[in-house]
């Protein structure tokens, strides 16, 4: 039972019974509830401090689920960017090889990724930089996927013209020369005839009888037709395409014209003596983008392994050109 409470009245020296007001017990009543939450509060925070609610939990839960798949993900990347380096190198190195196609360069494919921050709307969270790095990884295999995309589409290209391409690159002797013995000098440094000086051989000559058939080594457009006093003589330049152009010099006469179109083994012209030239005999070049190639590669259509040797000899045998 609650004790009564007195207070002191001097005026009668007697003790009075007091009487709470409503006012004073809400007052009191209103202390009481404060403090209580207060500290209510104060053990819910020292709870929460050390005790996660269940849907923290949860929350925990989920993200290190999430945190497990990112770490697959970028597993599985890495993976993929194993596999397209792989063919990048195949691209680059045999494929484009086999086409003779330049290689698609490592800044083209290693190139970065536009915008000024492509990642701005994944920023501000616990997470970001994860995300941001998969955003971007991602981002860049998607690149190189769409580069390596497009260098297939031209490879299937080239592949369609490869057939065209086999029979436009030179790749026969100039002349009737089964048994190599009109091989009369190579590519390379050679003496002069008239000047007897050490001059460079841009092409190969071949000796033969004045009128001598000369074939055209490719399929190809003529392009020249000239007649000079010195240098090459009357000579023909054919276009092959794909980089290739082969010139007939010294000719006695020509059975071609500007503009018209011919395939391997036409004949074009005959031997002669034309220009700065000491006997009857075909100076044969070719040039791949505009320069000079030993011609002595390209007659694979002609030449077994065998005789391919022996040409290569013979013409590094002779020390002098004939023009």
């Amino acid at each position: 039972m609650k004790p009564t409470k007195y207070k002191f009245n001097p005026d009668s020296l007697s003790f009075d019974k007091i009487r709470l007001g409503i006012r004073t017990l809400l007052l009191k009543f209103l202390a009481y509830f404060v403090g209580s939450l207060i500290i209510a509060l104060i053990y819910w925070g020292i709870f929460a401090s050390f005790f996660d609610s269940p849907k923290e939990k949860a929350l925990k839960r989920e993200v290190e689920q999430m945190t497990i798949q990112y770490d697959l993900i970028h597993r599985e990347m890495a993976d993929v960017e194993n596999v397209l380096t792989d063919l990048q190198k195949t691209d680059d190195n045999l494929y484009r090889t086999i086409f003779e196609a330049e290689p698609i360069p490592s800044t083209e494919r290693e190139g970065g990724i536009g915008g000024v921050n492509r990642y701005e709307a994944l920023e501000g969270f616990n997470n970001s930089k994860l995300i941001i790095e998969t955003a971007n990884r991602l981002d860049k295999i998607r690149k190189k996927v769409y580069i390596q995309s497009k260098s297939y589409d031209n490879l299937i290209k080239l592949a369609e013209n490869k057939e065209d391409m086999l029979r436009s690159i030179p790749s026969i002797i100039p002349i009737s020369n089964k048994d190599l013995t009109r091989t009369a000098s190579g590519y390379g440094w050679k003496i002069h005839p008239f000047y007897k000086i050490s001059k460079f051989h841009f092409g190969m000559d071949f000796t033969a009888p004045l009128g001598t058939e000369v074939f055209a080594t490719g399929k190809g457009t003529v392009v020249s037709v000239l007649t000079t006093q010195r240098g090459l003589g009357k000579q023909i330049v054919i276009d092959h395409g794909f980089g290739y152009t082969s010139i007939y010099a010294h000719l006695s006469n020509f059975n071609v014209r500007v503009g018209q179109k011919v395939q391997r083994g036409d004949i074009i012209g005959f031997v002669g003596s034309t220009g700065t030239s000491v006997a009857n005999h075909l100076h044969y070049e070719i040039k791949l983008n505009g320069a000079n190639v030993d011609p002595v590669n390209y007659y694979f259509e002609d030449l077994s392994p065998e005789a391919y040797e022996r040409m290569i000899e013979i013409a590094s045998k002779t020390g002098q050109s004939f023009d």
